[in-house]
């Protein structure tokens, strides 16, 4: 196997979700498998707390997070795709939480991702609310 791209870069479900709006869009798409695999993954990402993130909130909240140096990029863009509301879900998203971060950080963490997406808590009471 060949690498095409030695530096692909990692994108956000909101990304991934813009993408797949413009490829919808695009009048060239013919029915089959793209428009079906299109759809449902719109769908799905739909259905998930990047249907209210925007660019600017997003960028905002990978920027305010990069002074925290013990984060990994991948675990910056998964506290993007899966934002936590407490500590326990933070615990889930990074690696050995307890030993690499002080209470200030995660205090500081759950605010940089409530402050950039205010949506999250009202998304996760409904989502709680249906089971």
């Amino acid at each position: 196997m060949k690498t095409v791209k030695e530096k692909a870069v990692a994108l956000c479900n909101f990304e991934v979700m813009e993408k797949l709006k413009k490829v919808r869009s695009a009048k060239t798409m013919k029915k089959g498998e793209l428009a079906t695999i299109t759809y449902e993954a719109l769908c799905y990402l739909e259905s998930t707390p990047c249907k209210k993130m925007t660019h600017l909130s997003v960028a905002r909240c990978l920027r305010e997070l990069k002074p925290i140096l013990v984060l990994s990029d991948l675990e910056r863009l998964m506290l993007v795709n899966s934002p936590p509301i407490n500590a326990v879900e933070l615990q889930l998203i990074v690696r050995d939480s307890e030993e690499r971060l002080t209470e200030e950080e995660v205090d500081k963490i759950l605010e940089i991702v409530a402050r950039n997406f205010p949506h999250i808590k009202e998304f996760k009471k409904d989502l709680d609310e249906e089971d």
